[in-house]
């Protein structure tokens, strides 16, 4: 008899890679469908595809790197769901009522809208009996896409909606860019928010501490640059490449026209602040991440005496 050769066990596939490959393929059905069909009754599931089909392959992608056993996916699906519409219709509601035209308007959007999904999450995780980091920032981020998943329905709703009548092509633009730019905005901002909760609180309590605060302050300064990036944008490109005709158009209440440069420069910049917030939010959360340990779990059939167990 030959000697007996080792085969290493196959990889099982990413469940995330799955879930993201079938949305996509039911994506483009959806819309190449419309286009043959013009039927408006299929709007609505293109809509939901493309505005949920990113967050829930991050959600599948983050639930597969939790700590413990008692990160379900019943909890996390609610999480989603749940602290999502929560997070919304809060936002939605506070940000009516309380804000108002002025300079300051976006800084007042990252406050409310990282304070309700903030309270969003610790409201429905208060009852878990272990809180450690990487399960808050994962809870966390399933909240932070949730509400990214319902916001970004709405702005792909109004979309469909121009002078001209019903326009596909508005919808398909504003999902592919919202999806492109989903996994370094809401999802990283409250994963990030949920790690500092988690790492502030005991087993029955959520602590708030100067940490927790000056997250809380750092999240919502990042969400109210990305919202403003392109006003910030626009201003630069005036103080560097105005002209006196297109300051005095402005004084008039005149909207000038750029020059080709100026669309140049104002693209490049709007590009490269939101690349700036992302690298300073993803180098955040990695460090977050990495400043902490995974319980130690042996094999399968393993047993270790506890004095051998890592601390």
């Amino acid at each position: 008899m030959g000697t007996p050769t080792f085969q290493a066990p196959r990889r099982a596939a990413r469940p995330w890679l799955r879930v993201f490959v079938t949305g996509l393929v039911l994506w483009v059905l959806t819309v190449l469908v419309i286009l043959l069909t013009q039927n408006p009754n299929l709007i609505p599931t293109l809509v939901l595809l493309g505005s949920f089909l990113v967050p829930v392959t991050f959600v599948v992608w983050a639930f597969e790197r939790r700590d413990t056993g008692e990160l379900t996916p019943t909890l996390v699906f609610s999480t989603f769901l749940t602290g999502g519409v929560l997070g919304v219709l809060a936002a939605s509601l506070l940000e009516t009522y309380l804000l108002h035209p002025s300079p300051w308007l976006f800084i007042g959007v990252g406050l409310i809208e990282e304070a309700v999904k903030l309270g969003a999450l610790a409201f429905l995780t208060r009852h878990l009996a272990s809180k450690t980091v990487r399960d808050g920032m994962i809870l966390g981020a399933a909240v932070g896409f949730g509400f990214a998943a319902f916001e970004s329905a709405g702005y792909a709703f109004t979309a469909l909606f121009t002078e001209n009548g019903l326009s596909l092509m508005q919808v398909v633009q504003t999902e592919l860019l919202r999806g492109l730019l989903a996994p370094v905005g809401h999802g990283l901002w409250t994963a990030i928010l949920g790690g500092v909760l988690f790492r502030a609180s005991t087993r029955h309590h959520f602590l708030v501490t100067y940490r927790l605060l000056l997250a809380y302050v750092g999240v919502s300064l990042l969400h109210a640059l990305w919202d403003s990036m392109h006003s910030i944008a626009l201003v630069i490109t005036l103080l560097l490449t105005g002209t006196p005709a297109q300051y005095r158009l402005i004084e008039m209440g005149w909207m000038p026209r750029p020059t080709e440069e100026q669309v140049h420069l104002f693209t490049v910049l709007s590009w490269a602040g939101l690349a700036v917030i992302s690298v300073i939010g993803v180098a955040w959360l990695m460090g977050l991440w990495r400043s902490t340990r995974r319980p130690y779990t042996p094999p399968p059939g393993w047993h270790i005496p506890t004095a051998y167990v890592p601390r």
